[in-house]
């Protein structure tokens, strides 16, 4: 197998101070890694009422909450300008906060300042960044699919613009704003899990970028996006399959076995729909139908109901959707998925989350993964 055609990326969302976040980012660009991407979130994927030292020591080292958040564009800007040749993204937006006519305006501009590096990452949304915030939730994969060719419509007309569509109507519209270099626009990568979103995907995506697939999903997704493009007339190949891991790495297995077991490891899952939970023989801790990208909301659990969730969460679903091993057993697991066709990794590191005493430690496993793939 050649390792060389993987591309390696990671999240690099971070706290302040914004200049050590930059600093960051520098050092990944230099590390070898092949993209950064920041999350568009305003609200975390933790409950701040387990945001604890006992939960997670991250809390006892000034960070006083999980809920914070730099403006995603803002820092892939600034993120931009301070980089040379590392690709920059989205993992991912949504076109509930974000008018379609805006992201294609700001992805253009992003094209601009990173010299042609940024890709828009784009999701049906996350219930947690919207419903909140006052914004109704309304058909969010048609949504999606609509503002993709709005987007697309927007950055290749050279002609006032007119669309009719369900969601938006455009009547005499410009983005006169050309791309970096003619013709090559930000591709557009498709946070697609259910198959609707696989097939939107396959007739208009650029890359594909799932969160936490075990294999076989990622396979049998993968096999849908293949023949939506074929339907439509694209050549598969023209569609870059990635992958967003969630990872728990260490040294000794043991270590990430015990890590598995943890309340924020179990937390994480709660994004998962009922229908992964049913494949474990049980039903989603939050509620039968619950699907946790839509109905997720942290900021509504208690102490007791969070923890009550948490420890339905069977262990076996946490080990198939996460990378978790030794550096040998990630770079084992990943050539499996290349096997099926992975072509772009990007490696969430979680495993701090889960003992901030191991920051150091799985930075460093993660090291000899990149290194064993990027030489």
């Amino acid at each position: 197998m050649d390792v060389n055609k993987l591309s390696i990326g990671t999240e690099a969302s971070f706290f302040p101070p914004f200049e050590k976040g930059i600093n960051t980012i520098k050092k990944l660009e230099e590390s070898g890694y092949d993209s950064i991407w920041l999350a568009d979130h305003l609200m975390a994927w933790v409950p701040e009422s387990i945001w604890t030292p006992e939960i997670t020591g991250l809390a006892a080292k000034g960070v006083n909450t999980p809920h914070i958040y730099f403006d995603a564009l803002c820092t892939l800007s600034i993120a931009a300008w301070n980089t040379e040749k590392i690709q920059i993204g989205t993992a991912v937006t949504e076109t509930f906060r974000r008018h379609p006519a805006m992201l294609a305006q700001a992805f253009l501009t992003l094209d601009h300042l990173s010299k042609g590096r940024a890709i828009l990452g784009l999701g049906a949304g996350e219930g947690e960044n919207i419903t909140p915030y006052g914004i109704k939730w309304n058909r969010p994969a048609s949504r999606l699919e609509e503002a993709i060719k709005i987007i697309k419509l927007l950055w290749k007309s050279e002609k006032k613009v007119d669309f009719e569509g369900k969601f938006w109507k455009l009547k005499d519209a410009v983005l006169g704003l050309p791309p970096y270099k003619k013709g090559q626009y930000p591709p557009i990568w498709i946070a697609a899990m259910g198959p609707k979103m696989l097939d939107i995907t396959g007739k208009l995506g650029d890359g594909w970028l799932p969160v936490n697939l075990d294999i076989n999903s990622y396979e049998k997704g993968f096999k849908i996006i293949k023949s939506s493009a074929k339907k439509v007339g694209r050549n598969p190949a023209e569609i870059t399959p990635s992958l967003y891991s969630y990872i728990i790495i260490d040294e000794d297995y043991d270590e990430c076995l015990r890590l598995l077991e943890t309340p924020m490891s179990k937390n994480f899952i709660l994004i998962a729909s009922n229908e992964t939970f049913r494949r474990y023989g049980c039903t989603h801790p939050l509620g039968e139908n619950f699907y946790g990208l839509r109905d997720y909301i942290p900021s509504r659990y208690d102490r007791e109901a969070a923890l009550d969730a948490i420890e339905k969460v069977p262990t076996e679903l946490c080990s198939d959707s996460y990378l978790i091993g030794t550096p040998e057993d990630i770079i084992d697991k990943i050539e499996k998925y290349m096997e099926i066709g992975l072509q772009h990794i990007v490696l969430f590191n979680i495993t701090y989350y889960c003992d901030s005493n191991k920051i150091k430690s799985s930075f460093g496993g993660i090291k000899k993964v990149l290194e064993h793939f990027k030489g």
